[in-house]
């Protein structure tokens, strides 16, 4: 029987069995439009041309540059670059002015936020998995809002400061979550990088004190309608994983590459924890060859999918415009074939 994508996604991602793995390819805007143009399609038929399993939805708000086009600000009020095909943060509006009272701290109970998560969910009739994208969830959207500097300084020296910004945060979190879930999405994701390849950005100590309970708040209204969270947090944070899936983590996403041991992760969590990633974008799918694409696909698939689930494959971030075509394209072949040795 073939699996519906939600249906095949919350199987894998409960380590039950599925037809074929799922997968899933994201990008940014810039490689968006050389991949539609590369395969003759709109943007919009992406998703379905790539064949992804999950759809991320997200509030609903209207856009504000600043005056000389450099920043685009977001629903909270930082400023990304818009030079940049990532995501940099150059207008952080607590950094000069720290006032917590002061801000201009967004609501989350405005009526229309959810209203193209809605037309989202109903076009899509219940075909994909669908969750809101709460990236830039916690300690990402304090140091946005406050500079990342700053932040770092303020758990350091100041940490009732930086309480006080991260449940500021937090509680508006919580609120949107819960109204997400009252929508009918079928679990959360959560974004929020702890970790830099080497080692993780603050102490397992400060993380289990300042983020640790305010992010179990923001897990907890899924936890409670019994939905899986997702979560990508970077880099090395083997130390707070344990802690991540005894709030709640069901799959942890990248599983980069560069910082990840594949086997420890199985060996370790058993099937406590699914995986969502494996793939490089920092280096195999940008730098490597074809063939680099399809054993690194393998790898991941062998080493953290042995017994033929548990396992969202998909490249470890959002594919930029420097992947060569002929790698999306080994990449999408490599995932075909998954299919067809489960037949």
């Amino acid at each position: 029987m073939t699996l519906s994508h939600k249906e095949r996604l919350r199987r894998a991602i409960r380590h039950e069995p599925v037809d074929r793995l799922p997968t899933q390819i994201n990008y940014t805007g810039k490689m968006a439009a050389k991949l539609a143009e590369a395969y003759g399609i709109t943007t919009g038929e992406l998703p379905a041309r790539l064949d992804n399993h999950l759809l991320r939805v997200d509030l609903t708000f209207r856009p504000r540059v600043s005056e000389d086009g450099v920043a685009g600000f977001d629903w909270w009020g930082a400023g990304f670059d818009t030079r940049e095909e990532g995501y940099f943060v150059c207008v952080s509006p607590l950094q000069e002015s720290p006032d917590l009272d002061a801000f201009a701290w967004p609501d989350p109970h405005a009526p229309g936020l959810l209203d193209a998560a809605r037309r989202l969910i109903a076009v899509d009739n219940g075909e994909h998995f669908v969750v809101p994208n709460f990236g830039w969830a916690l300690f990402e959207r304090a140091w946005s809002l406050r500079g990342m500097v700053e932040f770092f300084m303020d758990m350091a020296g100041n940490p009732g400061y930086a309480a006080a910004l991260l449940d500021h945060i937090a509680d508006i979190q919580v609120v949107l979550a819960r109204r997400f879930v009252e929508l009918g999405v079928d679990g959360g994701y959560f974004g929020d990088d702890y970790g830099g390849q080497v080692n993780m950005l603050m102490s397992p100590a400060m993380w289990r004190k300042l983020i640790k309970p305010r992010l179990a708040r923001m897990f907890a209204p899924f936890r409670e309608a019994g939905l899986p969270i997702f979560m990508h947090t970077d880099g090395r944070v083997e130390q707070i994983l344990p802690d991540l899936v005894e709030i709640g983590l069901t799959a942890y996403n990248p599983v980069q590459p560069e910082v990840a041991d594949f086997t420890w992760l199985r060996n370790t969590f058993g099937k406590r924890l699914a995986y969502y990633g494996g793939i490089s974008t920092q280096s195999t799918m940008p730098f490597g060859t074809p063939d680099d694409v399809r054993a690194a696909v393998r790898k991941a698939v062998s080493e953290l999918a042995p017994d033929g689930t548990g396992l969202l494959v998909a490249p470890s971030h959002r594919m930029m415009s420097d992947v060569p075509l002929a790698n999306v394209d080994a990449l999408l072949a490599a995932f075909a074939e998954l299919g067809e040795e489960s037949t």
